[in-house]
């Protein structure tokens, strides 16, 4: 089925100004983040209070493994884009997450993680399923949203916002039920619930399926034989990656390879096959992407470093740690109304800051982050717990920051993709978030290297964010002194619309002014 043949996006009715398909990606994603974030806000301390690793060796495992996890979606994007189409990808991607999510429920008794533990195979199997699954699923599912879209709508920046709303809504849930069971009754009912949060999106993926209007489909008719070993392949990745996740130092290395790999593929797509103004937006979508790598890096600490940091180092009033996963969450849903309505709102009168000014303000944020926790830190002494509001802070300018980078950089990868293209751009946007994930990864290691729970290990930390913090600050700056000319490359005054019988610019500018951000 062609774009052509598709009806608009808007035909099976709105909510809100916004198609219902959108709603259903929405409640489809959010249960998906739940099992996510739910399993991620409890990860470090299962592998340093029940395997027993140490804060280096924890760290980088964490890397290595929240970095194959945005290293399959350009794996997962390419096999939708060329056979599966994006609706398929995702619900196989669904099955093998709620899968993995219930072997994390296989716990063990608590044992060093080099041990004679079987079990540690069961969890290594858990974390590659989860692995796979989220590269069949991520970038797809980001890609259906724009599909629901003409190219040229103004309301997408909002749509992904509200669909953002919806990650961070399931994020805060599961960090909140799955953090604070997990560490008050066990680790296996808190990844069990997890597990019960992923089946719950599978379901809902599933029963809406007729609101998307045929998007997603394979892009040509699609044998059962051909389906059936994508899926074979899919099961293949997911022994590879319970190998990788083992010998994490490979992952580096891949990384590297399949980086320039991946760039270079697409450096060269650009070059041969396509003109001049989709080309030079290939190349504004990769410095975007390259600088949220180093948005990543930093932003990911909250997972590992920060959340032993809390653990250790701060007034918590005897909260578990682990709870403290949902603040950046519970800050998106209070905000991310707040900004989309904002970039409407600017985007209406012609004020709306260009993406890579965005860009470069979202970097100095995440930086400033980091600066102000030393302050506190070093303000209240060494030898004294650092006052939670801190941490409430830091959170605070992530989360802005991450609504300058984070939505409008999914946003940016569909609008500047070439149809033909649009899976993989969107996964290797992912795969920038691999990179810095495993850098997060190093940057984590280098917190836990001396002085564990004590004022020296607290200094330790704190002169990491201190240098991290700096550099974020003066690349943000850089960023937003050449973004004009990345805007010129995004030829935004000549983007077209894929689809011919897209409703016409009043019809649009009608639905821009319905308030679409009241989720």
């Amino acid at each position: 089925m062609t774009s052509q043949a598709l009806p608009h996006g808007d035909s099976a009715g709105t909510i809100l100004g916004h198609p219902k398909g959108l709603f259903v990606l929405f409640f489809a994603e959010m249960w998906e983040r739940f099992s996510y974030y739910g399993m991620r806000a409890l990860l470090i301390f299962y592998l340093t209070k029940h395997w027993l690793f140490s804060d280096s060796d924890a760290g980088i495992i964490y890397g290595a493994y929240t970095a194959l996890v945005y290293i399959t979606p350009a794996v997962g994007g390419y096999m939708a884009d060329k056979v599966l189409g994006q609706r398929k990808a995702v619900a196989f991607g669904a099955v093998l997450l709620t899968l993995g999510h219930f072997f994390m429920a296989f716990e063990g008794e608590p044992a060093a993680g080099n041990s004679d533990n079987p079990v540690i195979y069961i969890f290594w199997l858990a974390l590659a399923l989860i692995i796979v699954g989220s590269g069949f699923l991520k970038a797809n599912i980001s890609v259906m949203v724009g599909q629901l879209y003409p190219r040229t709508d103004v309301r997408r920046d909002g749509a992904y916002t509200i669909f953002y709303m919806g990650i961070n809504l399931g994020a805060a849930i599961g960090a909140l039920i799955c953090g604070y069971v997990g560490e008050t009754y066990g680790w296996a009912y808190g990844f069990g619930l997890a597990g019960i949060g992923m089946l719950a999106g599978l379901i809902v993926f599933t029963l809406g399926k007729g609101l998307l209007l045929g998007r997603g489909e394979p892009p040509k008719a699609l044998a059962k034989s051909t389906e059936w070993s994508m899926y074979g392949i899919g099961f293949g990745l997911v022994a590879v990656c319970w190998v990788l996740i083992q010998y994490q130092s490979v992952v580096g290395w891949l990384l590297g390879g399949f980086g320039l790999l991946l760039v270079g593929y697409v450096v060269g797509t650009a070059v041969m096959k396509l003109s001049a103004e989709d080309r030079d937006r290939i190349f504004a979508a990769l410095f975007l992407i390259f600088v949220s790598i180093v948005f990543w890096a930093l932003f990911e600490q909250a997972g590992s470093s920060l959340n032993l940091f809390t653990d250790r180092h701060v007034d918590r009033g005897g909260v578990p740690a682990s709870t403290f996963q949902s603040i950046n969450a519970i800050y998106i849903i209070l905000l991310a109304p707040v900004f989309a309505t904002l970039w409407t709102w600017l985007g209406q009168r012609g004020l709306d800051p260009s993406t890579p000014m965005k860009f470069g303000l979202a970097v100095i944020q995440v930086g400033l982050g980091f600066l102000v926790l030393v302050w506190g830190a070093q303000s209240a002494g060494l030898d004294i717990a650092v006052p939670v509001a801190f941490i409430f802070l830091i959170y605070l300018l992530h989360t802005t920051g991450e609504l300058c980078l984070s939505p409008v950089g999914l946003s940016a990868m569909n609008r500047l993709a070439p149809a033909h293209m649009a899976s993989l751009i969107m996964g290797t946007w992912f795969f920038a978030s691999a990179t810095g994930n495993f850098a997060a990864g190093l940057i984590a290691a280098a917190t836990g290297a001396e002085g564990v729970g004590d004022a020296s290990g607290k200094e330790v930390v704190l002169d990491v964010y201190w240098t991290v913090g700096l550099y974020a600050v003066v690349i943000g700056v850089g960023v937003m002194i050449i973004s004009p000319l990345i805007k010129k490359l995004m030829h935004l005054d000549t983007l077209k619309d894929d689809d011919a019988d897209i409703a016409t610019e009043d019809a649009l500018a009608a639905a821009a002014a319905t308030p679409a951000t009241k989720a």
